[in-house]
């Protein structure tokens, strides 16, 4: 037996809902895949090694032993990582043209808006040394937006990109998995709480949200 060719991806990573969206995909691909813990409390994420492969001092980051030439593949940005992974496993990515470019749509939502938005959220709401209730009003307000905007397509699909689960849910989920650190409260959106719910359910999310990084 060739060991090499069991290698796991490695997925340094945190518990954060970037690093969750990595450990979602990896569970539901059923990949081989080995956490590597990045302490951003710590400053990990500043190391010299860890800046290598991931320049702008973010988790997730991944090295994938055996890329799309053969050779290692080191790749940061949590968008980017599932669309390698989803395309390397040939899953949760579209059956045709059509419902791919609803699932990038999606996921382009949640890294240039949820994600960015429900983060300064949390940050005012939770982290700021001292409060400031202009930035706490104003991201909180942008939250419950985001959150319509999101109840408004479950209302109308099961899943965010469409008929079928994908690397848009798995990258919007563990934003929402957090909605009570974002001044939300999730009756009272009714389509993303029974969205929430069934995902949450899910033997894959269950596993993913427990991986111990110690």
């Amino acid at each position: 037996m060739n060991t090499a060719q069991n290698e796991p991806i490695q997925v340094y990573t945190w518990t954060t809902p970037n690093g969750y969206k990595i450990h979602i995909a990896c569970e539901e691909m059923g990949l081989q895949w080995k956490p590597v813990a990045v302490d951003i409390g710590k400053g990990d994420q500043f190391k010299p090694e860890f800046l290598k492969f991931s320049p702008n001092n973010k988790i997730p980051a991944i090295i994938d032993p055996h890329g799309p030439d053969g050779k290692p593949l080191e790749l940061f940005e949590s968008g980017a990582i599932l669309i390698y992974l989803a395309e390397k496993t040939g899953k949760f990515f579209g059956n045709g043209h059509r419902e791919r470019l609803s699932i990038i749509q999606w996921l382009m939502f949640q890294m240039g808006g949820v994600g960015p938005m429900l983060g300064q959220a949390h940050h005012f709401r939770i982290y700021a040394p001292e409060p400031i209730e202009y930035a706490i009003n104003r991201y909180t307000n942008e939250a419950k937006r985001l959150y319509e905007v999101i109840n408004k397509q479950l209302n109308e699909f099961p899943y965010i990109a469409g008929e079928n689960y994908s690397i848009a849910d798995m990258a919007l989920y563990p934003w929402v998995y957090r909605w009570q650190r974002q001044g939300i409260e999730l009756s009272d959106y009714p389509a993303v709480h029974k969205w929430y719910e069934e995902l949450s359910a899910r033997p894959a999310v269950i596993k993913a949200l427990n991986v111990n990084l110690e």
